[in-house]
């Protein structure tokens, strides 16, 4: 019966010519000739119920119960032939796999293949020619070709298109013949209806199953060809979307693959496993072709994981067979994975699944292996080991029992952490540095309190197990000691990169991992004024954290002070806004009802400690802190329910802090109580006090100035008795004397101001009168000295000084000569101060009386100006010259005119022997430069740059910030202005026509010439800091100004070559030579910035690198030109000219040739044709340079230290982030030295 039905089938089909058969075979089946049309009607109308009978009727006899019945003899014996059977089964699978077939075509197609694949099944088939190697290969691509996936793609295209290209008319695309026939292939793809597709999607399964069942009986040792074009097709079909089962059919293919059956399995595994290394790795790749990412869409990610758990089973079935594969497939995964973070976690994920099946001694050799890959030269690679570190360190720690002592070492976390991970903190790339201490925060946050431990270890100061200290063949680990880890991650804190900053402030504030200590602390919260917006707001948040975490630590509630207050005046908003709502919420909204008898919570306490750290150890933060109020008064924050809550505290033990707060709302909001009784009761209590904290005194004189307004004329009265009574007593500190006297102004102003005026004359007058009384007992009595009080003839001065500003009127010859006798001894007349007997102290004071004396009268400034200019250059005592400084410049700020004549003075100081005046001077002159009070003009720019290179670091460093985030801001373009004049300036060449003419006394310029070879550090400091911050503009445009104003000069003989000419010329060419010099469109790595960072591909990136790549070209093109046309000929008439005259600056010129012929290598004779012997020259010394590198880098290789890691980058500028607390514009206030 089986047979007739056989027979029956074959016989349904219409007969084919012999010659067109032949001619199928002939060509290989890779094309057809035409059959007649009737022919070709009679096949194409072969139904899919006829392929479905057919596949049926041969199915038994590919199964093992009909082995033993020869279908091919029955076949024979009916007269039907295998050749033209092949040949019609050809005619439909050839017909199925174009992209126009229509879905009738392709699902006769897959029929046709389904009944190959069966025949090839039945015993018998290669004997009986059915078995073509060519047709076997079209039939195994012919599922992944009829299955339309993207066709959702397609239709997107053919969209409906936007508005804005509705709204314009362009010109019609000619589109070529080719295109043509693309889109109507792709037109012909997307209209095949529900049915149609279900069809085709029924016929690709019975296409799977055939060849599961064609690998079952047809054995392919014999075959690697087709084994591997099986393992291909097998794995592609894992992505045909839209059928659940086609997976999991597709991998039992590829178990099948795997047996001895088809082949060498070592080699079945290796093939099998090359496959699914694309699909783990989430990638496309054809047969020579590379590969290409896939989206991460559900069913990519589900072949994933269903290709990672087909790995873990056939290593489990196959074990030590399979486990030699499995290490090299974890090895291509990590050496091939891409940089998007998607594709890298998972990947990752993917790694440690697959590690799970390994024993232990497997398990250690890979993570030898993956620390050698942690050093790879290759940045991803670098990058993918800390994301596989941290998924290893999620799984539990393998047992070291049996194992040798040098893989057991790799077994536990601490190995992963110490070693592996922490190893990455110093990385060539940004991108690992900060990625690496991201991964160390997060192990703080794993179950395992192994790998807790061991990150605490690194940074613990306590004895702890050490990591590992012997070495493993080709292996070399370095311990570190604690201080020496935590001094590396707490640079990476000030690191030159945005992101690694960002990185190193989560993992050391928010775990709080590193030593409290304050000079850590410090460190950290001054990244909230770090130059990158993400950094501030982010140490804002971890601060935060930290203070939430350790609330009663005083160093974090100092750091959270340093970090938050002064980020209120920060010049991004949206900073400000953050740090406004952290002190509203820790502080602010703290403010409860006092009551004795209540405790205060945790959040309470912490706002009072803070507020107690803001009166007595943070000072210099109040000024900042009252920018907040001011703020807030524009919220109505200050409600008189809450000013009522905030004065129940005045009288609690944490009145200090109530009283800062009152002091800063009565400043800067209009609303206080009607009833002050309180207030006036801490008054009289100040005034009945002995002892009173000078702090919370000034703060509830600043309240009761404000709440003047709202008493009546008897208390007011009263109060200004009281304020008069503790002046002139006397004993009140400095600080109090000027609070007392802003009060008393308070409570003589009023609307009228020639009655205020007459106000401060009467109470002010008085305190001048006695002041004067007895400035006069001290310094006119014959033993007035011997008996002074040093301390009360201070107090005295200062109560003179700052009553004299409210009430100039009373201020008389006497009073002035009196101050005068302060300073000098009289009647001498006055030029300068000489030495008396009185103390310096007392000396220093009396110069901030004088200045306040000469801010009132213009007279006085004009008469005391030269004095104060001569005690600049001669007087020996620091106090009174500091004081000096201080009274020169605030007198520019109300006389400019006068006292900018005197201005070089002032600069001189910039280089005094005194640390404490050169930093006093370069702040106070930065704020009038600021103001545009003093312009740069003479000496005054080379004098203020020479700091750069003063000993003091900090004062170096305070001038960077000064000149770079405060002065050239406002003029960009001051630097490249005075570049050249440096030159001469710093050399004290004064030859030149243009250059170096401004006037200078003899020891002026002895004092600022950095001249001679024991300065010449300090003058390529200057260089340096200058030309880093110019541009490519500023940078093109002083190397054509230094060829025209200096080398030219020296070639057409302008300038003598004599022994300080040829310093100025060698010296020249060295800032030529200086790498700063190069532009940086041309010097700058491809893809820049973006090269670093791991930032998904789009469009724009792409249209960047190329905006750089066609920018670099041109400006290569235009800097060679100009080099051709300028340089090169002042560069040959030089080199004559010093040849002739023997001169050595010849060695310094043809160093700067060498340096600057690197990017012309190939163009040396070209470009100096007209001197063919220093063309020869120039080519030799390359050569020789290139052999001294290449030697070099020979020597390093063989190093100790070389063990696997990249090379070390160059050295990277560092990017200047200040550490001065004060970092706006109005926030450099000076110091009177006391």
């Amino acid at each position: 019966m089986l047979h007739q039905q056989v027979v029956s089938a074959l016989a349904s089909s219409p007969p084919l010519f012999a010659a067109w058969v032949d001619a199928v075979w002939d060509f290989e089946f890779t094309e057809m000739e035409s059959l007649d049309a009737t022919t070709e009607e009679e096949l194409a109308a072969t139904g899919e119920a006829a392929f479905q009978k057919l596949y049926r009727c041969l199915l038994p006899y590919a199964a093992e119960d009909h082995a033993c019945l020869h279908v091919w003899a029955l076949l024979g014996e009916n007269g039907v032939s295998a050749k033209p059977l092949v040949a019609a089964l050809a005619f439909f699978i050839l017909s199925g796999k174009s992209k126009t077939s229509s879905a009738q075509q392709r699902v006769s197609g897959l029929h046709a293949s389904s009944i190959y694949l069966l025949l090839l099944g039945i015993p018998g088939s290669i004997a009986n020619k059915v078995f073509h190697q060519v047709l076997l290969d079209t039939c195994l691509g012919l599922a992944a070709l009829c299955w339309p996936q993207d066709s959702a793609r397609k239709r997107k295209r053919d969209g409906p298109k936007g508005s804005q290209a509705e709204g314009k008319r362009s010109k019609p695309h000619r589109r070529g013949r080719d295109e043509m026939e693309v889109d109507e292939a792709e037109a012909e793809e997307l209209h095949f209806s529900g049915q149609e597709l279900r069809k085709i999607r029924d016929a690709v399964v019975l296409q799977v199953q055939s060849l599961l069942r064609f690998l079952q009986k047809f054995l392919l040792r014999d075959k690697p060809q087709s084994a591997s074009n099986c393992c291909q097709v097998t794995d592609k079909s894992q992505e045909i979307n839209g059928l659940k089962s086609i997976p999991e059919l597709a991998f039992y293919g590829l178990r099948l693959l795997c047996s001895p059956s088809h082949g060498d399995q070592k080699e079945s595994l290796r093939r099998v496993f090359h496959r699914l290394l694309y699909v783990i790795l989430m990638m496309d790749k054809g047969v020579r072709e590379k590969p290409t990412l896939l989206p991460p869409s559900q069913a990519v990610l589900t072949a994933r994981d269903q290709a990672v758990h087909f790995v873990c089973h056939v290593v489990e079935e196959l074990k030590e067979l399979a486990l030699p594969f499995l290490q090299i497939l974890l090895q291509h995964i990590c050496f091939e994975m891409v940089e998007k973070t998607d594709y890298r976690t998972h990947g990752a994920q993917a790694v440690g699944m697959l590690t799970s099946q390994m024993a232990a001694a497997d398990y250690a050799n890979f993570i030898k292996w993956l620390f050698g890959c942690s050093r790879h030269t290759k940045m991803v690679c670098r990058l993918f080991s800390v994301d596989v570190v941290m998924v290893l360190l999620e799984q539990p720690e393998r047992s070291e029992d049996g194992l040798a002592p040098e893989l057991a070492s790799f077994l536990p976390h601490r190995f992963l952490i110490q070693t592996l991970l922490f190893g990455r903190r110093s990385d060539a790339s940004p991108t690992v540095r900060g990625h690496a201490l991201t991964c160390l925060a997060q192990c703080l946050e794993l179950p395992s309190l192994n790998a807790t431990r061991a990150v605490h270890n690194l940074f613990s100061t306590s004895e702890r197990a050490r990591t590992h200290t012997h070495t493993l063949k080709h292996l070399y680990f370095s311990t570190l000691t604690s201080i020496q880890n935590l001094a590396q991650v707490m640079r990476r804190v000030a690191d030159s990169k945005t992101n690694v900053r960002k990185s190193a402030l989560v993992g050391l504030l928010r775990h709080g991992v590193i030593p409290l200590s304050e000079e850590n602390l410090s460190v950290l919260s001054e990244r909230s004024r770090d130059p990158a917006l993400s950094v501030k707001k982010k140490a804002l948040q971890c601060m935060g954290e930290l203070l939430s975490a350790k609330p009663g630590s005083v160093a974090v509630q100092k750091a959270w002070l340093q970090c938050v207050v002064p980020a209120v005046v920060d010049s991004e908003s949206s900073v400000q806004e953050k740090a406004l709502e952290a002190l509203d919420e820790v502080l602010l909204s703290q403010v409860k009802q006092y009551s004795p008898q209540r405790h205060l919570d945790a959040g309470q306490r912490l706002a009072w400690d803070l507020l107690t750290l803001l009166c007595h150890k943070c000072p210099n933060l109040s000024r900042y802190f009252s920018r907040a109020f001011t703020v807030w008064a524009k919220q109505n924050k200050f409600t008189a329910a809450f000013i009522s809550r905030l004065i129940s505290h005045t009288e609690a033990e944490h009145a200090a802090g109530a009283w800062l707060l009152l002091s800063k709302v009565a400043g800067s909001s209009s609303t206080l109580p009607d009833n002050c009784s309180i207030i006036l009761e801490a008054w009289e209590r100040m005034v009945g006090s002995v002892d009173a904290d000078v702090t919370t005194c000034c703060h509830i004189l600043c309240v009761m100035g404000e709440i003047a307004k709202h008493l009546n004329d008897y208390t007011k009265s009263k109060i200004v008795d009281d304020l008069m009574s503790l002046l002139k007593t006397f004993n009140l500190s400095l600080e109090l004397i000027s609070a007392a006297i802003e009060t008393l102004f308070q409570f003589g102003r009023s609307d009228d101001v020639k009655q205020t005026q007459a106000f401060m004359n009467q109470h002010c007058g008085e305190l001048v009168s006695v002041c004067e009384a007895y400035l006069s007992g001290i310094i006119l009595s014959e033993n007035g000295a011997q008996n002074l009080n040093e301390e009360l003839m201070v107090k005295h001065l200062h109560t003179l000084g700052v009553a004299s500003l409210h009430c100039p009127a009373r201020v008389g010859k006497r009073t002035v000569l009196l101050v005068e006798s302060v300073l000098t001894e009289l009647p001498a007349p006055l030029s300068q101060f000489r030495a008396n007997s009185l103390p310096t102290k007392v000396r220093a004071h009396g110069v901030i009386t004088l200045g306040k004396l000469c801010l009132q009268h213009e007279d006085l400034t004009q008469r005391y100006l030269p004095v104060f200019a001569r005690e600049l250059e001669e007087g020996v005592e620091v106090a009174v010259r500091n004081n000096v400084v201080v009274i020169m410049c605030d007198l520019c700020v109300r006389y400019t005119n006068m006292v900018d004549h005197y201005i070089p003075n002032v600069s001189a100081c910039l280089h005094d022997n005194n640390p404490i005046i050169r930093k006093q001077t370069l702040i106070m002159l930065t704020n009038l430069l600021q103001e545009e009070f003093v312009k740069w003009k003479g000496s005054l720019f080379f004098r203020f740059v020479a700091v750069l290179a003063d000993p003091v670091p900090d004062i170096a460093s305070l001038c960077e910030y000064c000149l770079v985030d405060l002065l050239l801001k406002k003029n960009p373009t001051m630097f490249s202005q005075h570049f050249i004049e440096c030159i001469f300036h710093f050399n004290s060449y004064t030859k030149h026509k243009t250059y170096n003419k401004f006037p200078q006394t003899d020891s002026e310029k002895v004092r600022f010439s950095l001249k001679g070879a024991q300065h010449r550090e300090k003058r390529f400091r200057v260089y340096r800091f200058l030309l880093e911050h110019f541009n490519d503009a500023q940078r093109f445009n002083i190397t054509s100004k230094i060829n025209q104003s200096i080398l030219a000069c020296f070639a057409d003989e302008e300038l003598p070559l004599d022994s300080d000419g040829a310093d100025i010329l060698a010296e020249t060419f060295s800032i030529l030579s200086l790498k700063e010099m190069k532009l940086q469109a041309i010097s700058a790595p491809a893809g820049g910035a973006a090269a670093e960072e791991p930032e998904e591909e789009n469009m724009a990136t792409m249209a960047k690198a190329v905006l750089q790549a066609a920018q670099k070209k041109v400006v290569s093109q235009v800097q060679k030109k100009a080099f051709i046309e300028y340089t090169i000929p002042i560069i040959i008439a030089l080199k004559n000219l010093l040849q002739q005259k023997r001169s050595p600056v010849l060695r310094d010129l043809m160093a700067y040739l060498q340096v600057t012929m690197q990017d012309y290598r190939s163009e040396v004779k070209e470009l100096f044709s007209g001197d063919e012997q220093l063309a020869a020259e120039l080519e030799f010394s390359l050569e020789m340079s290139d052999k001294q590198r290449e030697l070099e880098q020979q020597l390093s290789g063989c190093s100790l230290a070389a063990d696997g890691r990249p090379a070390p980058a160059a050295v990277r500028a560092r990017t200047h982030t200040h550490t001065h607390t004060h970092t706006h514009t109005h926030s450099i206030h000076y110091n009177k030295v006391k």
